[in-house]
């Protein structure tokens, strides 16, 4: 796989993630903001915003996720 100020939350576990949110996760020891395509099931369908293609991801996978949240 190659995840503002507001109000941020982040947690060890992945939170309730779903679709339209705005995450940021850690790649490579880089913090990475990606958009949530598509949250079903098990798995999520992350676009980077960097001109790839979309990837999917297990969230058992994905690892501490911060989700941005406009309130």
């Amino acid at each position: 796989m190659t995840a503002i100020k507001a109000t941020v939350t982040e947690t060890a576990a992945v939170p309730r993630i779903r679709t339209g949110n705005v995450v940021e996760l850690d790649v490579e020891g880089v913090a990475v903001s990606a958009l949530v395509l598509l949250a079903a099931g098990d798995a999520v369908i992350l676009d980077m915003c960097d001109g790839s293609t979309p990837v999917v991801v297990r969230l058992v996978d994905l690892g501490p996720v911060r989700v941005f949240d406009p309130r």
